[in-house]
């Protein structure tokens, strides 16, 4: 009964986490740090995506005091998305092998393109470029 609770928490607190799978926390992504808070081994302060609310929501969830989030992990921002500029593009393919959720396609020596509703906005596409081509911009709202 005690790992059904558990598993039942863990994803309760990973479906609050913002699923940009960006490391900021200082976990590999969302459910290893669900799994951590679970077991009581991180606080609920860790993760700038989710901002002073993500915090609040995770802190209420857990029954523990609230926290502002930690500042020295990063900046809370709006929503963003990658956009590769394809006259930049070189096909080098690093920017696909950093996505964590898969969002970037291409091939070899083509253009790569972004595909915006998977992209979760954790910038790690962008350090690993080496020709500057892939810019952040606000995600589109879908109505």
């Amino acid at each position: 009964m005690p790992d059904t609770l558990s598993a039942d928490l863990v994803e309760r607190l990973d479906r609050l986490l913002p699923q940009t799978q960006c490391g900021q926390c200082g976990y590999a992504g969302c459910r290893p740090y669900a799994e951590a808070m679970a077991r009581g081994e991180a606080k609920t302060d860790h993760c700038p995506p989710g901002g002073d609310e993500g915090a609040l929501a995770l802190a209420r969830l857990l029954q523990v005091a609230p926290l502002p989030y930690d500042r020295s992990r990063g900046s809370h921002k709006p929503a963003l998305v990658a956009v590769v500029v394809e006259a930049d593009c070189i096909g080098c393919t690093k920017c696909i092998q950093a996505c964590p959720v898969d969002a970037i396609v291409g091939a070899s020596k083509l253009m790569h393109v972004v595909i915006d509703p998977l992209c979760t906005g954790c910038e790690l596409c962008v350090p690993a470029c080496p020709v500057d081509c892939i810019v952040m911009e606000p995600a589109p709202t879908h109505l």
